[in-house]
């Protein structure tokens, strides 16, 4: 039995059904073209650009297109879930179904279809598939509690709820309800729809042929959203968590000031997040208050734990400027690899921001020219490609297991794996004095054998130019590639720089700085980022003149230097040794150019404040923060650096 009333949204006039199990209209489709190329051909493991007009479809809008469906569906424990299914017009053969789920809202067009049918999904619209978007489990019309990334269910409680369980039941029903689809269904999305992905493959439904977490966090302690390396990333941990628990749709903070670095400076101690303006209600922000080191709260949410086979094929993607989840794509593509025996494990790494290839800023990101549209490359010569193999049976999938854009010289190439283990060596690149930069190690008649600064919790380090936006507010992203000359020459930013390079430097791989540093305080933050120095006459483009590119960057809160369990103070003025992957990258460093490191203790409000004694940070009172004496030594004894993996 079907109860259905009539709703309109927007203009737009469409079916509302509660149903268990009913045959609601005849889906099917009329496919109007065909894909009409393959992947560009390999050529010397470099791909080219792409570059296309519409589809003669896609100059259609997605109401011509589509046929809109609104139905509640029933989970096992009784929950319904809001959900939208687009389905072709025309009756003509059966296609795949598409499936997101997401808690950000069904976003629409102007005619009440999904905004996603005509931008980051138009090339998979216009090659024919069944598209469907859920609201997730307590947000926007969905019934539940929503939980922010609610842990996997224990094995042996059969009825028991995740999100894994919810996209199982949701693929069910569709599969009995929904008519014209072939019984393959694909599953995509991106950031939290990313990990929604990851957690539909844990457990996944025998129809499921195909799975692309885009942009998924792995770890929220070790390198995504919230920490990275034990560090709370404040500004989005604040933000997010206010706007995704402060009601069933998204609410952003109304910051009371334009910058935030002033908000976050008046705000002071983290304690006062809570008695100022979140009272307890913010579930995760108590759960960061509250779990300072690695604790089992942390380690339920790491999905790569929960990763067991490779049980689709998966096509994993990724950000080289990704200022959210960059870790999470590569963290999750290497614990795949481990079970990957029918080689269906893939990654693409591109030049795009969070979700940049979903976006139509695939040719320029703020100023770096990408030489092409690589957004658009992606959807139509990969992920189209991709689902078109997997579920349609459609063409010759020939895609390399790693697909990376190789930065500087914007150019695609193809690598057996991620990072690459024939092709790169590891070269040191050591500091010297008067900020020097070189390969060639340190001698021990060198002038001194540190480089200093005072680090003040009072005056931290911005890590944008002020005013600095909330998190999610007005272009916050920008700044993986703002020129990191706002900060240089800054007495608490010490930088080391190469000569201009003679020849080009390659690096595809892991970076690693290895800091022999002391600190006067007993705890401290290190920072480092690996940056390209164009050079001042650039003929390109003259506004890049001089611009410092930041290639790679990170942070590790010092008491975490010995695992992320348990925190250990910092012996006071004693050298340490410290290890900071600054994950992989493939990057091109010009003839020309320098490549420059700078190191630096605060980041502020990205990264909180460290009082610089060691304390519980989220107890701790504004007496706590003190200026320390931070020294970053560069001798022949203690040889600070970066292990490059550098291009043969």
């Amino acid at each position: 039995m079907v109860q259905e009333k009539i709703i309109t949204r927007r203009g737009t006039t469409t079916r509302y059904a509660v149903v268990k199990k009913s045959l609601y209209g005849r889906g099917s489709l009329l496919r109007l073209f065909w894909l009409m190329s393959m992947l560009v051909a390999v050529v010397g493991g470099t791909l080219s650009s792409y570059s296309e007009g519409p589809r003669p479809s896609q100059t259609q809008s997605p109401s011509e297109r589509f046929e809109k469906r609104q139905v509640m569906i029933p989970m096992r424990d009784g929950v319904l879930l809001n959900t939208e299914v687009y389905l072709p017009q025309g009756s003509v053969e059966s296609v795949p179904i598409l499936l997101t789920r997401t808690p950000y809202g069904l976003r629409h067009d102007e005619d009440g279809y999904h905004s996603s049918l005509g931008t980051a999904y138009a090339e998979l619209a216009s090659d024919g598939y069944i598209f469907v978007f859920q609201d997730i489990r307590g947000r926007y019309l969905s019934d539940g509690a929503f939980v922010m990334l609610r842990s996997p269910r224990p094995s042996n409680e059969p009825m028991a709820i995740d999100e894994g369980t919810d996209t199982y039941d949701t693929i069910e029903w569709l599969l009995e309800n929904i008519n014209g689809h072939t019984s393959r269904v694909g599953l995509l999305g991106i950031s939290y729809g990313g990990w929604l992905t990851v957690m539909g493959m844990l457990d996944p439904h025998p129809a499921l042929g195909a799975a692309s977490p885009q942009a998924s966090p792995a770890d929220m302690f070790i390198g995504d959203d919230f920490l990275h390396n034990g560090a709370l990333r404040l500004s989005p941990a604040f933000g997010y968590s206010a706007m995704m628990e402060s009601g069933k749709e998204t609410n952003r903070f109304k910051f009371d000031q334009l910058d935030t670095y002033e908000f976050y400076l008046d705000l002071s101690v983290l304690s006062n997040a809570n008695k100022k303006y979140f009272h307890g209600k913010i579930p995760s922000w108590n759960a960061f208050m509250a779990n300072e080191t690695y604790t089992d709260y942390w380690k339920d949410q790491a999905v790569t734990s929960q990763l067991t086979q490779v049980s689709v094929p998966t096509l994993n993607v990724a950000g080289w400027w990704d200022a959210e989840d960059f870790y999470g794509p590569l963290a999750i593509y290497k614990k795949l690899e481990e079970y990957d025996k029918a080689n269906e494990n893939f990654i693409v790494i591109g030049p795009w921001r969070h979700g940049g290839w979903a976006r139509n800023d695939g040719r320029k990101l703020g100023a770096v020219d990408l030489g092409g549209d690589q957004s658009l490359y992606f959807r139509a010569k990969v992920q189209a490609l991709f689902f078109s193999h997997y579920l349609k049976g459609e063409g010759r999938w020939e895609m390399p297991e790693a697909l990376t854009f190789q930065t500087g010289s914007n150019t695609w190439t193809s690598q057996k794996m991620w990072p690459p283990s024939d092709s790169s060596e590891t070269r040191n690149l050591y500091f010297h004095e008067k900020g020097q930069l070189s390969f060639e190690a340190p001698s021990s008649n060198e002038a001194g054998e540190f480089d200093g600064y005072v680090s003040d919790p009072a005056n931290p380090v911005p890590y944008m130019p002020r005013p600095i936006p909330g998190f999610w507010q007005g272009g916050q992203w920008r700044w993986k590639v703002m020129d990191q000359r706002f900060v240089h020459r800054r007495p608490d930013v010490l930088s080391w720089e190469t000569l201009p390079l003679k020849d080009d430097v390659t690096l595809a791989g892991d970076i690693v700085a290895k800091l022999f540093a002391s600190t006067s305080g007993t705890d401290s933050d290190w920072i480092v980022k690996l940056i390209d120095v164009y050079p001042e006459d650039y003929p390109s483009d003259d506004k890049m003149g001089g611009f410092q590119l930041m290639i790679a960057d990170e942070v590790l809160r010092a008491k975490f230097r010995n695992g992320f369990e348990i925190a250990e103070p910092v012996p006071a003025d004693e050298v340490i040794s410290y290890s900071i992957n600054l994950n992989s990258r493939h990057h091109r460093f010009k003839a020309g150019h320098r490549i420059m490191v700078q190191v630096q203790s605060t980041w502020f409000p990205l990264i909180d404040r460290n009082p610089q004694v060691f304390v519980e940070i989220p107890k701790a009172v504004e007496s706590d923060y003190r200026k320390a004496s931070q020294r970053i030594f560069r001798s022949a004894k203690w040889p600070s650096h970066l292990a490059l993996p550098v291009v043969r």
